[in-house]
């Protein structure tokens, strides 16, 4: 029987996440208000994880040590990787959920498009098409990365495109806004049984 809307318990989920590479805390709340505060030690990808959290309406904590010694990448991609494990834990058993989202985000002449299915088989597309070598010091190629890995760890499919734009600063923060859009619908609750013909997800 399935649980009534009313009677759900909150959708939060805490993540500790330490290796060789990095060490991770995070806590998200997936029915909050949009404040963020994310310290990774990687200016551009606090900025765009913390424009990901205020326009989905998440509340999210994240703080990261990592070996940037090395380079960026671990960093970038354990974030991901555990924001996309909370994901997907305070979802649960996703009962309820409307599952599909879309959205356009314009930033200035950037525009992207982002559709996501939060359904259990994780895929990513994604074209950024992003030409400078870094945006601060995020490596570009990082960007997308990042967006895959979420979308891995989060087991939902997503099809990002940025569809113009001449400033890749411009392209990736609208294709990360307009992922918070999409999300924002998808998590939303539309009732009380599992948003599929098959009855799972």
């Amino acid at each position: 029987m399935n649980t009534p809307t009313t009677l759900r318990p909150p959708r939060n989920a805490t993540i500790e996440r330490s290796t060789r590479e990095t060490t991770i805390s995070l806590s998200l709340v997936v029915d909050g208000t949009g404040v963020a505060d994310v310290a990774t030690g990687i200016g551009f990808l606090d900025h765009l994880l913390t424009a990901l959290a205020h326009h989905a309406r998440f509340d999210l904590n994240l703080r990261c040590v990592g070996d940037l010694n090395v380079d960026d990448h671990h960093t970038a991609e354990d974030c991901a990787l555990a924001l996309g494990s909370a994901l997907d834990q305070a979802l649960g058993d996703r009962v309820g959920i409307a599952r599909f989202g879309h959205a356009f985000a314009p930033l200035d002449e950037a525009l992207s498009r982002v559709v996501v299915d939060l359904i259990t088989r994780p895929v990513a597309v994604v074209d950024l098409g992003l030409t400078r070598e870094r945006l601060g010091a995020l490596a570009c190629e990082n960007v997308p990365h990042v967006l895959r890995s979420l979308a891995m760890a989060g087991r939902f499919t997503l099809h990002a495109d940025v569809l113009r734009g001449e400033n890749d600063h411009h392209r990736a923060e609208s294709a990360f806004k307009a992922l918070a859009i999409a999300l924002r619908g998808a998590v939303a609750i539309d009732g009380d049984a599992i948003n599929s013909t098959k009855g799972a997800l």
